[in-house]
């Protein structure tokens, strides 16, 4: 007797599963398993009743807050597993009722018809390299509120550091320690904002000193220390774009690369009728963010600052010819494309989206030549 494939769809949530089964072909018999805890224990025992005729089993669920604990899970147990794309699943506009149990047999069906498109998902180094850096954004982010909170608190006083002076310099810091306040309560408040501002840049600095160390344990470091030969790019912003993006040899053109990311026209066209808008924003907003922000780079004539070249010495060749290749390029297509009267946006965005092909070729570079 041959053995049934069962596709099997899960709801997960921090606290339970829904649990629906499909059978293959298109007249299979769907049924809803029911809801189970959120448990390896309870994942272990359900995989077993359902395969205690020796079905075969795949899994799917939706990527989430959760992780990706239960796909290591399956995979151990020997069955195979689908982390699907939220943001990719088909929805009817006309259904208006949505519940646990109706997730689960959507996520069935979908994945029987081959109509769920999975993610990438990272091995255990690079999910801690990315947990790693997430917590770095959120201490940059907790940086730059602090420092606006500090601002705001001296604007209301009318303590102003200059209007052609920078702040958060050496002397900006200088000159923090010179402000005092004739009301006790307001002197406490300005304290506790220049300490929260510290604080802040302290462990942001401790957090980046970490993820430096921890490079050489990860898979990625040697496309990291490559895309540092890019203009625009650093340690720091290499390690973020690359633990947002993981593999990049998951994608066979650059051109699937800038459609992950979200660089490439919207449109909305029927028939004679043809319409392109802006970019579609599609995938993670921060690697997206690293490449705009080096994009502006490029608004400078080509070449390289003293800094940069003892790193662009240290890699090979086909490296960099391809990082002065993208200089060359990108320079031009600015000049070019801001003589024509486009706004400053839209050229940057533009040279983000052409920074996306050069940074696929040196992934596909470092790629070839690792043994």
């Amino acid at each position: 007797m041959m053995s049934k494939l069962l596709y099997v769809g899960l709801d997960v949530h921090k606290e339970t599963i829904s649990v629906t089964t499909a059978e293959e072909g298109r007249m299979g018999t769907i049924c809803f398993i029911g809801t189970i805890p959120n448990t390896p224990t309870d994942i272990a025992r359900m995989a077993k009743r359902l395969n205690k005729n020796g079905h075969q089993l795949e899994f799917c669920y939706e990527a989430g807050g959760c992780g990706y604990g239960i796909y290591r899970q399956i995979l151990e147990l020997g069955h195979g597993c689908l982390v699907a794309a939220p943001s990719l699943i088909a929805r009817k506009p006309g259904d208006h009722i949505k519940n646990d149990r109706r997730d689960s047999q959507k996520l069935a069906i979908q994945h029987r018809a081959g109509n769920l498109t999975p993610v990438w998902v990272p091995d255990p180094v690079h999910e801690a390299i990315r947990d790693l850096v997430r917590a770095r954004m959120d201490a940059a982010t907790q940086l730059t509120r602090a420092r606006q909170q500090c601002l705001a608190f001296l604007l209301r006083h009318g303590r102003i550091y200059g209007p052609n002076k920078k702040n958060w310099t050496i002397r900006h810091r200088t000159w923090l320690g010179l402000q005092t306040f004739e009301q006790k309560p307001h002197q406490i408040v300005f304290q506790d904002y220049v300490e929260a501002v510290w604080a802040a840049q302290e462990r942001r600095e401790q957090l980046e000193t970490r993820i430096t160390t921890m490079l050489a344990e990860w898979s990625m470091a040697p496309v990291v220390d490559a895309l540092r030969a890019m203009r625009g790019l650093d340690t720091m912003s290499a390690v973020i774009f690359m633990s947002t993006i993981g593999d990049l040899g998951r994608f066979e053109t650059p051109r699937q690369l800038m459609a992950y990311l979200g660089l490439v026209p919207s449109e909305q066209s029927s028939g004679s009728r043809i319409w392109r808008g802006g970019i579609t924003k599609a995938g993670n907003a921060e690697a997206r963010r690293v490449l705009v922000e080096a994009a502006w780079s490029y608004r400078y004539p080509p070449r390289l600052a003293s800094e940069k070249i003892q790193v662009v010495a240290k890699q090979a060749k086909a490296i960099r010819d391809i990082a002065w290749k993208a200089q060359l390029r990108l320079c031009e297509r600015y000049r070019k494309l801001s003589a024509t009267g486009k706004k400053p946006t839209v050229v940057v965005t533009a040279i983000a989206r052409e920074l996306c092909g050069f940074i696929w070729a040196i992934g596909r570079e470092v790629t070839l030549t690792q043994p």
